[in-house]
């Protein structure tokens, strides 16, 4: 069988590792090898994509200046890089970035941006999520890259900006878990079977939208 550190199929590569995994039955030892795998094909994937790993260095090097004197600041820059490097391999057949991935790797560093707490910032982050998906379909440059940094962006702003600005203790309960509560069904149902789960129905995830315009729109209008 084909490594799972060349297979270009991420969903495939995954599914292997799970299943690794599950018949390890969770075990240290079997978490560590699961672990050990996904890193070493994260690496074999971004250095079979020189091209974008150049593309996301120089945007979020771009990122990091803006991000000076800032909290949270150049460190949420770093760590965004790295995220994104580690998971260059669901570009699978594409070897640089779309315009729609720029939009979504944007948004989900707008904390770490001037603006990123200003009033307008949540309706900002709700522009540009819709962006990047309608131009990711008319592009054609969907990819599961898009569909992970979409999920990641959207966690990584929305649960910043809930909890530190949004002073309802009420509200802030509801939406980290209209957030969380996707994440860990997908990831215990992953666990559980040995094969990733389909993505959840929109359906699924109208209570995690509405709750993002809830809060946007209310710190919008704060005084």
């Amino acid at each position: 069988m084909e490594p799972v550190s060349e297979m270009a199929d991420s969903r495939a590569a995954t599914n292997v590792l799970l299943a690794e995994l599950r018949e390890g039955h969770l075990a240290p030892a079997a978490v560590v090898r699961f672990l050990g795998h996904a890193a070493r094909r994260s690496l074999r994937q971004a250095a079979r994509r020189p091209r974008a790993v150049a593309e996301l260095t120089a945007l979020h090097g771009v990122l990091y200046t803006l991000a000076a004197g800032r909290r949270p600041g150049r460190r949420w820059v770093a760590i965004s890089w790295v995220v994104a490097v580690l998971h260059l391999g669901l570009l699978e057949h594409r070897t640089r970035l779309a315009t729609a991935d720029v939009l979504t790797l944007m948004r989900a560093n707008l904390p770490a941006l001037p603006g990123g707490a200003s009033r307008g910032s949540g309706v900002l982050a709700i522009s540009l999520d819709l962006a990047d998906g309608r131009l990711a379909r008319h592009q054609g440059t969907t990819s599961p890259f898009g569909e992970n940094a979409d999920s990641f962006a959207d966690a990584a702003y929305w649960m910043w900006l809930t909890l530190r600005h949004e002073p309802s203790h009420t509200l802030r309960a509801a939406a980290v878990a209209a957030w969380v509560l996707p994440v860990v069904a997908v990831t215990g149902l992953a666990l559980r079977r040995g094969t990733m789960p389909e993505r959840p129905r929109p359906v699924l995830l109208r209570p995690a939208a509405a709750l993002q315009a809830v809060v946007a729109l209310r710190h919008l209008t704060r005084r």
